[in-house]
This record gives structure tokens, sequence and C-alpha cells, in this order.
């Protein structure tokens, strides 16, 4: 192990696919080269975005690459989904500089999964110090790892890191064959209204499943309507710029499924989503006709009908969303680690964050008994 050095490259573009990919594996798709360096050409992060990327390389004494973090300097809290401006307000108002900041993060995409890309999970506590060394050596206030894989948690807790706990909405494959198969195991009233509800969002509508070559810019260009309507409603601009999703459709086709509405052959609405090794994530959604019921159907229901059909185990339909219940979806716990060289603003956190999870886990516990699932 002390062989291990960390350095600070300056784009994941700088680093060859091959040994990137190699360290971040095939299963997560928003940590590998093609998503990472998307976001950097497209000019969805880097200058003027207040997402500076900073990867984290670790490599051995010959410079051969062991693993890799996706790393940013952040200077506001914006496009996280792991809310720290109360901490940021704290910190400034005890006359500290809380910004620029370290997020080891996937920008924009509140999606648990690895944060340390490791050939070999015991180099986490190497590259965990490399973190800390890069917010001691410039005197900045914190890091910040989010949805951060359970798996990964430890190490992050070994390393004295702050523990943070929230809830998603998930739905689980119980081995389903078909849709059908999946209301059976909901209580009949919630069957009868989900039926309901699928058969007045879609009325008069056509509903297309689309991936790989199938998606042209001629889609996307109206998908980015759709993305800008959303954007605009929901963080005054949108953060992904127009050419961020050719450059997806370009690199990653096959792991991208895009689902329409249209109405008399012309998209109205669309969800898109990408394919993972076990798991369909669900991203973004937007429409040019409000539709009642649209959102849940696109978004919820005909996730559920993909997933089932590749066979995946779970769908992640992003962050929020207590809406998400009645439809399958069920609370899971995401978690992200805090590091705050400041002794007393650690502390200070560490009190914050304990009264936190018992809130966030008393929630869990409510919600987790009003699923729509069978009781006994």
């Amino acid at each position: 192990m002390n062989d291990r050095i960390v350095r600070v490259a300056r784009a994941v573009a700088n680093v060859p696919r091959d040994a990137w990919n190699a360290c971040a594996g095939t299963a997560n798709p928003f940590v590998g080269w093609d998503f990472l360096t998307a976001l950097e050409r497209s000019g969805s992060v880097g200058e003027g975005t207040g997402w500076q990327p900073l990867p984290l390389l670790l490599e051995d004494g010959e410079g051969r690459l062991l693993g890799a973090a996706p790393a940013y300097g952040k200077s506001h809290s914006q496009g996280e989904y792991v809310f720290d401006h109360g901490w940021a307000d704290a910190w400034e108002r005890a006359g500290g500089r809380y910004y620029p900041k370290i997020q080891v993060a996937v920008p924009f995409s509140p999606v648990p999964g690895p944060r340390l890309l490791l050939r070999d999970p015991a180099d986490a506590p190497a590259m965990i110090a490399g973190i800390a060394a890069l917010v001691d050596q410039n005197g900045l206030s914190s890091a910040h790892a989010t949805f951060v894989e359970e798996a990964q948690l430890p190490a992050f807790e070994a390393a004295g890191w702050l523990i943070r706990q929230d809830n998603q909405f998930h739905w689980s494959n119980r081995g389903y064959k078909d849709f059908a198969d999946f209301l059976a195991d909901l209580s009949s009233e919630k069957r009868k209204n989900i039926r309901k509800e699928r058969a007045r969002a879609v009325e008069g509508l056509e509903v297309a499943h689309l991936t790989g070559a199938a998606i042209t810019e001629a889609h996307w260009d109206i998908f980015w309507t759709f993305y800008q309507d959303t954007g605009a409603r929901k963080w005054g601009r949108p953060y992904l710029t127009r050419s961020f999703f050719s450059l997806l459709g370009e690199t990653m086709g096959d792991r991208i499924l895009l689902i329409l509405a249209l109405r008399d052959g012309r998209p109205i609405a669309g969800a898109l989503n990408l394919i993972g090794a076990d798991t369909l994530y669900g991203r973004y959604w937007g429409c040019t006709q409000d539709v009642p019921g649209l959102h849940f159907e696109l978004c919820y229901y005909q996730a559920i009908d993909a997933a089932i059909a590749r066979g995946l185990s779970r769908v992640e339909a992003g962050a929020q969303g207590g809406h998400k219940l009645a439809r399958g979806y069920a609370p899971q716990p995401t978690w992200s680690a805090h590091y705050l060289p400041d002794p007393g603003f650690a502390r200070a956190v560490a009190d914050f964050l304990e009264a936190e999870r018992e809130g966030v886990e008393r929630d869990r516990r409510w919600l987790s008994a009003r699923t729509p699932f069978k009781k006994g």
C-alpha cells in the first residue's frame, strides 16, 4: 500500500477510456467513462457551471491506474440532491468559507452507486485519504461523497467521515412474469386504482420504447423540449445542455431506454432511462401536453413493464416522490459520507445528523407499513 499515489486529473476525458472503465466496471452506467465525459464534452460541467471536474486517480509506483473517483470542485450546492445549504450558512456565519468544496458524485444524478472505483476494494483507505488530502492541502471546508453504495460506507466510516441517511423509492422485481403478475401482489383496491389510472393516462395515445439506433436526432430534439420544460419548473434553468443528449445517444445508445407517448404519431411526453446490469434507472421526464396520470404511466408503470421484460431486479426512479409509494415503489435508504476537517464544525454536523437520522428512519418505517402490497 505504501506505493499508492493519488493525483488529480483535469478531466475524465484525459484518462484512457479502457483504464477508467476497468476501475468503474459496467454495472452502473453513471460512473462509466462515456457518461462522465458526455457531461464534460457537452459543457454540462466545467467552466461556468459550478462543477469543475477534478477526477482523482489512484496509481501504483509505476503509474498504473488502480482506482478513480468522480470528483468535482463545487462553487455552490445545486444539482446534488443531498442538501447542505444549512451547513454552508452556518460555516459562513462563523467566519468560514464553505465554497469551494469537493463533491465525489455523479453530477445531477441522485443514483446510488460506487464512488470509489477500485480494482481492489482493499485500496479504499488510500483513495479516501487522497480525497481528504486534497481538502487539507488546499484549505477547503469539506468533501462530500453522495449516493454512496452501502458496501462502501464502512471504509468512509473507518476514515472518520460522517454518514448521512435519506430515503428513495425503488421498485423490486419479485420474479414477476408480467405487469399483471406484479398487480396480483397488491391489495384489491390498489390493483383497481392502478388499472384505471393506466387506462385513463394512455387513452388515445400510443406508447413507444426506443433504444440504440432507433433513437434519432429528431427524438433528441423533442426530448430536449420536454427536458427544458421540466427543468424550468424545477431548477429555473436546465442543468444539462442539448448536446449532452446527442453524445449520450452516440456513446451509450444501447444502454438508453427512451419511452415516448405519441398522439396522432407526434410525441407529447417522454421519459429517459438508463439500463444497468440489474437496474433500470429513471432519470428525466417532460411533456408538451398535460395529461392526467401520464407522468406516472411513462416514468413508473412503463418502467416496471420494461424491467420485467428485461429481467432486471429493480427500478430506481430518482429522488423524492412519496407518490411513488402507492404505485409499488417502496422506501429504501440512501447514504452519503462527509469529511469536515474542522473539529468543531464536524461535531455540530454530527449532532445534526444523529437527530436527522432518527427522523429519516422513523419516516421509512412509517412508509414501509403503507405500501400497496397485500398484508399478511
